[in-house]
């Protein structure tokens, strides 16, 4: 069963499949869902609005290419701005991943 992702977590994650090379909307939400064994889906209607706002944040850059099957699509890049943004971004989730770790051991 997918699980509904932690507010803010969307972007980073588009951001880290971004790192690995470019990509097209559909094939990001693909390989999230893949990576994470089904845990996590993202679906059209929050996946766009995020890429709209990293183009705009200017984290990502966006081209029209082809995709494996030989459609345009337009292809999604991680900008060096977006990977100092994922940098930020993980190390503030590590803190909020280990304070929510830290009350759920709390006896």
């Amino acid at each position: 069963m997918a699980r509904e992702l932690l507010p803010g977590t969307l972007d980073m994650l588009i951001l880290k499949t971004l790192t690995r090379a470019s990509n097209h909307g559909y094939g990001i939400a693909q390989y999230i869902q893949r990576v994470s064994s089904d845990a996590l889906r993202v679906g059209e209607g929050s996946l766009y609005p995020a890429l709209q706002r990293l183009l705009n944040a200017k984290w990502v850059r966006a081209e029209w290419g082809e995709s494996e099957t030989g459609r345009r699509v337009r292809l999604y890049t991680i900008t060096p701005s977006g990977r100092k943004q994922l940098e930020n971004e993980q190390a503030e989730f590590g803190v909020t991943i280990a304070g929510i770790m830290r009350v759920m051991e709390a006896m």
